[in-house]
């Protein structure tokens, strides 16, 4: 009796102390959007900062840091939280607006490698959903084979038979296919490491040391991939195919919470 009274002793204490909380979050929240109301942008960010430093995010959080740093002119800032908050929501309008908008304050014009028509089709598709959505497709079209062999096999009938063979084939072959569609964004997802460049200018080398050649130079805000790192240094590559090392300061990782 007296271990179930501190079990429920203990599970008190931890709901009330989660809702002091999140009430000292939102507190926090509305005096940084105080603060960007009355044009004290600096302060909203600091605001905004504190709720981050309590292990707290949100889409709507990143959304307000990102546009309190543009009214700053804070170019990798306004990338960073702009791409923090389409990481939480990607399908928020307004947010996908204004991060657009943002883009116009990078120094970098990097165009994209060309990609043909087919692969562009297929990147389409492999987004629609996460490894987990086709893992979940390939197990309801395997249902919808198993399920269509079994009548093909016991109904009679030529035109009845003819139509579940012919849902089972389909059935299996779009099973193949989003199995393949759930290792690609597996793949993708295990591999995606974007990163913004924070540094108002840094030098991408050959190699990883400050000897090495000059590569090409970045600025603020330009987003790129970290593909690996060697102590300080990170070596990134650009939608343009690019690559080269730059050091791990310049650069902040969109990854980390």
């Amino acid at each position: 009796m007296r271990k179930l009274i501190k079990t429920y002793g203990f599970l008190l204490v931890l709901l009330v102390s989660s809702a002091l909380w999140s009430q000292d979050t939102n507190r926090i929240f509305k005096i940084g959007n105080d603060h960007y109301a009355q044009g004290r942008y600096q302060e909203a960010i600091d605001a905004y900062t504190r709720i981050l430093d309590l292990n707290q995010e949100s889409a709507e959080l990143y959304y307000n840091l990102a546009n309190a740093n543009y009214k700053l002119n804070n170019i990798g800032p306004t990338i960073f939280y702009f791409e923090k908050a389409l990481q939480l929501d990607p399908s928020d309008s307004q947010i996908r607006n204004n991060a657009a908008f943002a883009e116009n304050m990078k120094i970098d014009a990097i165009e994209t490698l060309p990609v043909n028509a087919v692969k562009r089709a297929i990147s389409k598709i492999v987004t629609l959903l996460t490894a987990d959505g086709w893992a979940v497709v390939s197990i309801v079209l395997i249902f919808i084979f198993v399920l269509s062999f079994l009548g093909y096999y016991f109904i009679y009938g030529t035109a009845k038979k003819r139509a579940l063979f012919t849902i089972a084939m389909v059935s299996l072959l779009l099973v193949f296919a989003s199995v393949i569609f759930a290792y690609t964004a597996f793949a993708k997802a295990k591999n995606d490491n974007p990163a913004i460049v924070f540094a108002a200018e840094t030098e991408v080398q050959s190699e990883p040391s400050l000897s090495s050649t000059l590569v090409f130079k970045l600025h603020e805000g330009t987003k790129v991939q970290v593909l690996e790192e060697v102590n300080n240094w990170h070596r990134i590559q650009l939608i343009d195919g690019k690559t080269g090392w730059l050091l791990s300061a310049d650069i902040r990782l969109l990854n980390n919470f």
